[in-house]
């Protein structure tokens, strides 16, 4: 807790308002007009740069750096919430910039909001109630994910996205800026709007980047040619994936996550 410790003391700038209920480590700078609500934890490490906004119930873990006017932990922006005890979690090592807000959970999803590590959450971000985000995820300026939206690991959410509620984007996927997203995006691909939001193939550079082998995307490859090329309908096209011998976790990946989809993916 923060109590009256004065090697803390000098970590939290004077303008700051920090509850005592509050639990920050000493390792925490706390920056001018920040203020930090009751049952707030802080891992070590963490950095708040100005005017930050924390409230809880909300568990943080190391390392992460929260930048000017966001607002972390708020209540769900949802007309059903009705101030029940919720909460936020936050792995290590993310970058939350200006004006991010991350909201806690409702009853009716878990009752928490989960964000993984090692992510950037850029400028202007929303994230709602009930979501759950991974790992070494990038969300460009002004994405906003509605209720109860799964964001699979590495994936990017391309600036000004606006992505609706229960929908889940696939691990190494990459959002073209601007897109509209209403159905699940498939892991691996490439999915922009023109006039319509579309899935353009695989995301190969993203692929190679991340250290898959050139046989690992070849696999993938042929995987989205029969989906998104072939004649074949979706179901028929997931049999004939199935009866492939090779075809190796990440298309085992593909097929789940198709198989499991309530909204339907974007083909």
């Amino acid at each position: 807790m923060v109590g009256n410790n004065s090697a803390l003391a000098v970590n939290i700038h004077p303008t700051a308002v920090v509850d005592g209920r509050a639990r920050v480590q000493p390792s925490c700078l706390i920056g001018p007009y920040c203020v930090i609500g009751p049952d707030v934890e802080l891992g070590d490490g963490c950095e708040l740069v100005s005017h930050v906004v924390i409230e809880g119930p909300s568990k943080i873990g190391a390392k992460n750096k929260f930048y000017p006017f966001c607002s972390i932990g708020g209540a769900a922006q949802d007309m059903t919430y009705k101030g029940e005890p919720t909460r936020l979690e936050i792995g290590d090592h993310n970058e939350i910039r200006e004006f991010v807000t991350i909201s806690r959970g409702t009853v009716k999803g878990a009752g928490v909001t989960r964000v993984g590590s090692h992510n950037l959450i850029m400028a202007y971000c929303h994230i709602a109630h009930d979501c759950v985000i991974g790992d070494h995820i990038i969300m460009a300026n002004a994405a906003t994910l509605g209720g109860h939206v799964i964001v699979e690991d590495w994936a990017t959410v391309g600036a000004l996205c606006p992505v609706h509620h229960f929908v889940r984007i696939g691990a190494y996927s990459f959002m073209g800026g601007g897109t509209t997203v209403t159905r699940d995006v498939l892991p691996f691909s490439k999915t922009a709007a023109a006039r319509d939001t579309h899935a353009y193939g695989l995301n190969a550079i993203g692929l190679e980047r991340r250290g898959f082998s050139k046989e690992r995307i070849r696999k993938i490859h042929h995987a989205y040619k029969v989906l998104l090329a072939s004649k074949l309908n979706t179901s028929q096209a997931l049999e004939k994936l199935k009866s492939e011998a090779d075809r190796g976790e990440d298309i085992e990946r593909l097929i789940r996550f198709i198989e499991e989809s309530e909204r339907g993916v974007i083909k």
